[in-house]
């Protein structure tokens, strides 16, 4: 099988050959090659060439286009600024209040130089790979990009004084998210990957009255364009789980402090990737440790597991950490 023939196997409910490697890269395939973080989110070509290079060195299915979290906001109008050895940062949040929110224009995907760049990744991954690896798109959660539009303690003080402009905010985020995610499937992404990690930081409540309504927009339309979801939040999401599962998302990234056998029994159709502590158990494990982990993450969830870490592999990982890390595992 092709790492791509191997992704898709088990997403159709089929049994692969082994079970599918999608762990998530930007720093560490940024050094990889001998380059830097700045690099590899300004330059299509730098993300390619790093992530294609760790693909094929370490052996995983999946290709990514995650560099950072500002790519909608900087086409809303966000100064971006980048740095050479850490994520870019938005020096000016383009909404800092929400009395104009109603005015805002959804941005053009191919006319924002930063939402561009990033389908110019897919493309160039669709030229070089020839359809060989699983290709993954991004976008911001309606949650996640309103935080980074409008500054996230305003926006999390605003859910509460302001809950009227806050809904047009998560309304603007979430058709921009949706634009976005359309135009990457289009370029040829048969994944798209949803982060909203500021969910986790929500109450369940909260997150099931105004969040879920606008994923649930948001996953619908990446089906209907073709693509399957992956969903990605950051932290201890149990308390979201009874609006989480209710989503028909295909792949649940678990953090580090989820528990897989309990997340298993809540999402008992859905394909759970996880859950190494990124740092305790990638960067500062051993090779036998990580094996060990391992095969521990999916006896606890079962024939629907894909081999991934809680989140993104550290910078400064020991390659033979990555490499134990993805080494071939059995389905059965």
């Amino acid at each position: 099988m092709t790492p791509k023939e191997r992704y898709l196997a088990l997403l159709s409910g089929e049994t692969p050959d082994f079970v599918p490697r999608i762990p998530i890269l930007m720093q560490f395939a940024a050094e990889y090659i001998g380059s830097n973080y700045g690099a590899f989110a300004r330059d299509h070509r730098v993300l390619v060439e790093a992530n294609l290079r760790c693909a094929e060195d370490f052996g995983f299915d999946q290709v990514s286009c995650i560099s950072d979290p500002y790519r909608e906001t900087a086409g809303l109008g966000g100064d971006v600024r980048f740095r050479e050895n850490a994520t870019p940062e938005c020096v000016a949040p383009p909404l800092p209040d929400l009395e104009k929110v109603g005015e805002v224009e959804i941005p053009d995907p191919d006319s924002s130089p930063r939402m561009r760049d990033r389908l110019d990744a897919i493309r160039l991954y669709r030229r070089q790979s020839v359809d060989h690896f699983s290709i993954l798109g991004w976008v911001e959660g309606p949650a996640a990009l309103a935080g980074d539009v409008h500054g996230l303690m305003d926006f999390l003080m605003d859910l509460i004084e302001e809950p009227d402009a806050s809904e047009v905010l998560l309304d603007l985020c979430t058709e921009t998210s949706i634009r976005f995610a359309l135009a990457q499937i289009e370029a040829g992404a048969d994944t798209i990957g949803i982060g909203d990690a500021i969910c986790s930081q929500m109450s369940g409540e909260t997150y099931q009255d105004l969040i879920w309504p606008r994923q649930k927009r948001l996953i619908e339309a990446i089906h209907n364009a073709g693509a399957a979801v992956r969903m990605h939040i950051c932290g201890q999401t149990k308390h979201l789980w009874p609006g989480l599962s209710q989503l028909p998302i295909d792949i649940l990234d678990c953090d580090h402090m989820i528990d897989m056998p309990a997340a298993r029994e809540a999402f008992p159709d859905v394909i759970l990737a996880g859950n190494h502590d990124p740092v305790a158990d990638v960067l500062h494990g051993t090779p036998e440790s990580i094996r060990t982990l391992t095969l521990q993450c999916r006896q606890a969830a079962g024939a629907r597991f894909m081999v991934n870490a809680g989140c993104e592999i550290p910078s400064g990982t020991p390659p033979a950490n990555l490499k134990a890390l993805c080494e071939p595992l059995p389905c059965g």
